[in-house]
């Protein structure tokens, strides 16, 4: 089923240009050497931090500096837009009454990025 994800997970997105670190702040109150995520760990700039730059032509931003630039494709800094919780989650696992997370979780960035897992945190813990 997968790995647990915990804070400092490290993740990518399909159109920004470098990694970012997962940040889960210790609110659910479960033991745990590092706290545990769930799929409500979504919030940008809190949770979900920025990937770098951005190339999809969807980001407002990207757009303009493209358009500007005769149509060469002009990546502009990341500010993640998550497009709901992160899915499907671990049902059967409640963190805090809602899903726990694992390292096959993804989240939809209203950019059309796809932000998915490359290590999870948790090196022991399967879900």
């Amino acid at each position: 089923m997968g790995l647990c994800v915990t804070g400092g997970a490290m993740m990518t997105c399909t159109f920004g240009m470098a990694p970012s670190a997962l940040t889960v702040l210790p609110t659910a109150q479960v033991m745990s050497a590092m706290p545990l995520a769930t799929i409500m760990d979504n919030v940008p700039m809190v949770n979900i931090l920025p990937f770098g730059m951005c190339s999809s032509l969807s980001n407002p931003t990207v757009a303009s500096a493209t358009a500007a630039a005769m149509g060469v494709l002009t990546p502009m800094p990341c500010v993640p837009v998550p497009a709901g919780p992160w899915a499907p989650g671990v049902p059967q696992v409640l963190i805090g009454g809602k899903p726990a997370l694992n390292n096959q979780c993804k989240l939809t960035c209203a950019y059309g990025g796809m932000i998915q897992f490359t290590n999870s945190g948790c090196m022991t813990v399967q879900m």
